[in-house]
């Protein structure tokens, strides 16, 4: 004897995701989601490491800008002494 079932809809062969605002989703379109909301923390991560070596950088060059100028002025305090 043949055991008769009703074929699996769509609904039951797709699983269904709810995201934090209670939107129901297909699994690809909740793992795309996912996937570019990553991509997005990633890419302010990114920004924030630039800033903060671009800071350090500025920082360097101003130091760098302040002994030139300081040896700049010892060197024409000694010019003016000798003339």
């Amino acid at each position: 004897m043949t055991n008769f079932e009703k074929p699996q809809t769509a609904t039951v062969t797709r699983p269904v995701v709810r995201d934090g605002e209670g939107t129901q989703m297909l699994l690809h379109e909740a793992l795309a989601r996912c996937r570019h909301q990553e991509a997005l923390a990633a890419a302010r991560h990114h920004a924030l490491v630039r800033q903060f070596t671009a800071g350090r950088r500025w920082a360097s060059l101003a130091g760098f800008a302040a002994r030139r100028a300081e040896r700049a002025r010892t060197a024409a305090v000694a010019a003016v002494r000798v003339a």
